[in-house]
This record gives C-alpha cells, structure tokens and sequence, in this order.
C-alpha cells in the first residue's frame, strides 16, 4: 500500500488508470518517476492547450513572480488582471465583433457555470434551464442540475430540480425534425414546461462523448432561443480556447450567444482561471452580489495574457488544429473500416476526437492498451464507450504521428 491508497480518498480517478507517479512534464510529454515517458492525449482535460511547462508561458510567470508581483487580489484591481482584460478585449473580442462583460466568477469552470445559471435567473425572473441529454457542465449543484450522466448526478444525494433535457443533435438518430419535441413543448400551454430562463448547451460535448452538433443545429437553437425569449449560454469550458479550431468553439455556427463560460485553457499555464462572458446589459449583478476568494489569480493572468498575445493574433494554430484533427479523424476512420467485426466509429471536431466502441469494456481495454505502450487517453461517454483522444494544440507533427501509431498498436491488440 502506498500513501496515496491509505491517505486519499477513494473519489480519485485518473490515477486508478494510469498507476504510476508522474514528476516531470514538458511538451505533450508526461514522465513519471522512473523516467518513463508517456505522450499526452489528455491534456489535463483540455485545460492544457498550450502543452505542459510551455517555456513562453513559464518565461512570463517566472518574470512575474521573480518582481514579487501580486499573487492573490480577490478582485481587486491589479496590473496583472488590468494586462489580462486589456488583452482578451483586443485579441480576442475586437477580431470577433464580440461585445461581452467578463466576469471572474471563481477558479473552475462549474463557477463559470453556476454564475451563469445565477445571472439568467436574476435577469429573467425566471426558474427552469434547459440542458440536453449527455451534457457534463461540473460537479456543483447547480451545474450537476443540467448534467445528464446518473452516475455523477447520484453523487448528489438531493434532488437535483429545475432543469429539463432535451435531445442533443442526433440523439434520435436523425428520426425527429430538431427541436419539434423541444418548440412544441413551448408552445403548448398543456406541456407542464415552465418557461424558461435559458438553455445552456455545449458545441461539443468532451465528457458526453466527443459529441458534435452541426453548425446548422446549433443555428437553429440560437433562433428558438430569440423566437421565445430565452438566454443562450454555450459552456465553452473544455471545447474553449481553440480546442476546436477557432478560439470559441461556436464561431463556425456564426452565432452570439448572450452568455459564454469559460476555464480550462484560458488559464493556458495549467494555473486556475474561470470567465463568465455576458451581454453589457445583462450585467445586472449587485457589487459583492456573486463573490468567492479565488476570483482571479494574478499568475493565471499573466500567462493568459501572453498566451494570447503568442498564439491568437494570427490564425496559424486554428489552421494547425483543424489540420490535425482532421489527421486524428482519418486514422480512426481507418482504423474502424479494418476491423468490421467490432462495431467502432470516428467522431468530433478539430483536436478533440473520439473511437467510438460499442461497450464502456471495449474502450476501456484500448485505452490501457494505449497506456502500456505510453500514451494517455481517458474514455468518455454515458458508459465510458468513447476512447478520446485530446492532445495539447501545440504538439508536433512528429508527436501525433507517433501517438497515432501508438493508438493503432493500442486498438490491434484489443480487436485483433
């Protein structure tokens, strides 16, 4: 037995699947204690998007500590937070016509969510959210609320109320026009739906199973939402910050939503940041009305800043991730077309992809497989059927060949 059995509580996860100490990280590289090297297709959930230890990033939060720059400021004003804001308005919302308010709502992305849930009840005056079947937006009350996985949600222990789920895009197959279940319930003053505050969605689905909606879906949840008068929040906590190609994942629906949540990778260092984007007027919050003591930590900024300064004032890695997410795409395609016997198939969007395997066992096997041959993935999905494989943005072509062929070896031995 080792500390981490006798001392740790029994809800760790992660390193039940991978048992080994890690110690150093550089790249799209773990190592663990032993030297051993591991390639990353995990990414700290997409919270590492610019790859671990990234010496840009290290360079300027060394830079800050070094000066005795402020650390912890609740949210106070600080050169640290004024450079992040100044940043984000002229990289990121300028380029995009995106006029937003941000707010610092907490460290994680369920505080992104939770203070958007809050924020659209207060503006509306209204209860019910609408979330959608497979959704994951954190662990929280509020954001379990619109979770769709039972087994997270029975964590709980209380009844988790005032939200409905309706079918994410293609969850019937294709068999039901979209949003026929979902409109005719608003409009039915028979339903038993409470008209709602919101709907709270997310482009890409990571932890439902790199599930992807169509641009043209997405469209039209944007227009049911202005058609009858309820706020659109897109989480773009995981698929945020590029994950898909462009920086927020919804660009290429050509939609506005009225609020976005944001985490993970806009910290860019792997240090906790989380941002609520809202419409100026619904900025409707009291001072102090939503608060906490980690609203910002001066370090997450500062690596934010020059991430986006490094990464976002040209489109040379939107271009990159597209190209190698499609690259991810075509070997798992290629992969399932060599193996008809086992039902698999290819799925998702830019760098965050997907091997679909008919059984939670299936994927989990090729996944500790890939583990063996030294490379980290982690399943998803309601029974964990989705082997899926989100590696750093910044990682080489040489990197993601090999990590391929580490997958392909990986998949061979499980369905062979």
């Amino acid at each position: 037995m080792n500390v981490f059995e006798t001392v740790e509580s029994e809800v760790r996860s992660y390193s039940r699947g991978w048992p080994v100490v890690f110690d150093r990280a550089t790249g799209a590289y773990l190592h663990d204690e032993d030297g051993n090297a591991y390639l990353d297709f995990f990414a700290g959930a997409g919270a590492l998007n610019y790859g671990h230890n990234n010496p840009i990033l290290k360079r300027a939060v060394i830079d800050y500590l070094e000066r005795d720059g402020v650390i912890h400021a609740l949210d106070m004003q600080t050169v640290a937070k004024r450079e992040f804001l100044e940043t984000f308005t002229d990289v990121v919302m300028k380029p995009r016509e995106l006029d937003y308010k941000i707010m610092f709502p907490g460290p994680a992305g369920a505080n992104a969510v939770e203070a958007a849930l809050k924020l659209a009840r207060k503006v509306t005056g209204r209860e019910s959210i609408i979330n959608f079947t497979n959704a994951f937006h954190g662990m929280t009350l509020g954001a379990l609320s619109v979770t769709g996985n039972s087994m997270k949600r029975g964590g709980a222990g209380i009844p988790l109320v005032h939200a409905t789920p309706m079918p994410y895009d293609n969850y019937l197959d294709g068999q039901v026009e979209d949003f026929l279940w979902f409109e005719r319930l608003l409009d039915d003053p028979g339903s038993g739906l409470n008209q709602p505050a919101a709907v709270i969605v997310e482009t890409v689905q990571g932890e439902g199973g790199i599930n992807a909606a169509r641009d043209e879906w997405l469209r039209g949840l944007a227009d049911l939402c202005k058609r009858h008068d309820m706020l659109l929040i897109v989480d773009d906590v995981q698929m945020g910050c590029g994950r898909t190609g462009p920086f927020f994942s919804f660009e290429s629906a050509g939609i506005t939503p009225d609020i976005v949540c944001l985490s993970k990778s806009i910290g860019a260092f792997g240090l906790p940041l989380a941002l609520t984007l809202m419409r100026p007027d619904l900025d409707v919050w009291e001072p102090g009305e939503h608060n906490g003591t980690f609203r910002g930590i001066s370090p997450a900024f500062i690596a934010a800043s020059e991430a986006l300064r490094t990464y976002w004032t040209d489109d040379k890695l939107e271009k990159s991730t597209l190209a190698k997410g499609e690259q991810i795409g075509r070997t798992m395609t290629e992969l399932a077309e060599q193996f008809p016997g086992t039902p698999m198939h290819a799925k998702g969007r830019g760098l965050a992809r997907g091997l679909a395997f008919e059984s939670g066992d299936v994927a989990g096997k090729v996944c500790r497989a890939a583990f063996e041959r030294g490379l980290l993935m982690e399943t998803s999905g309601p029974d964990g059927e989705v082997a899926k494989a989100m590696p750093p943005l910044t990682i080489t072509d040489d990197e993601l060949a090999k990590g391929l062929d580490l997958l392909s070896d990986a998949v061979h031995a499980v369905c062979a």
